[in-house]
Order: C-alpha cells, then structure tokens, then sequence
C-alpha cells in the first residue's frame, strides 16, 4: 500500500498511528516532495468511486487563496486534474491506495471497514 501524506499534518500523522498502531505495512509518500501525476489522479479517482470534488483539499490555504470553491464548478475534469497535479498541497490527504481501492481523507471507521 502507498500511503501519501504530508507529514506536518496533524490528520496525516493520526493516519500513519493508526496504521502502524494496527499492523500494517505501507509505503510513505511525501505529496509536498512528490506530488501526484494526472494519471495518477485519473486512476485513484476511478478507483475510489468518489467525486473529483472530494480530492480537493477544502481547508488548505491554497485552495482558499486561489478561490477554489467558486471555480471548481465551472472547470472541466481535465482542468481540475491537472490543477490538483501542480501542487499538493492542494490534494486532501492522507490518501491510501491498496490492491483495488483508494481512501481518501482520514476516517477511522472507513478505514477499518475496507482494512
């Protein structure tokens, strides 16, 4: 399993406890030093099942400063792709993506349902 996260985020590092807390081994990936490819996005938004929407870092200085909520409508998928692949900061994490599935944000309940 991939575990991309940013390590000064305090959702990220109750993720990464929680994991190491119950056993299980993953990869950790830094979003900020290496932040996701369109193609990756592409593929983690199909296999999650959830809206483009939900890959948005909603709380994240960036979007709010780039006026995210008001623009998003109105982009194309491929404009929000390749917006959310020039910087992670962008991106919501922690994300986890396993054999067949990606979560998305961290939610203790959800995480032990598909873990």
């Amino acid at each position: 399993m991939i575990f991309v996260c940013y390590p000064r985020c305090t959702t990220c590092q109750k993720a990464k406890n929680w994991l190491e807390a119950n056993g299980i081994d993953f990869e950790e990936r830094n979003i900020k030093e290496n932040n996701p490819t369109i193609e990756e996005l592409k593929d983690w938004h199909k296999k999650s099942g959830l809206p483009l929407k939900k890959f948005f870092n909603t709380s994240g200085l960036l979007y709010k400063e780039l006026k995210l909520k008001e623009k998003l409508p109105t982009m194309s998928e491929d404009e929000q792709y390749s917006l959310l692949a020039s910087d992670g900061m962008i991106v919501k994490r922690p994300i986890l993506i396993g054999d067949g599935f990606v979560l998305v944000g961290f939610k203790e309940t959800d995480w032990e349902a598909v873990l």
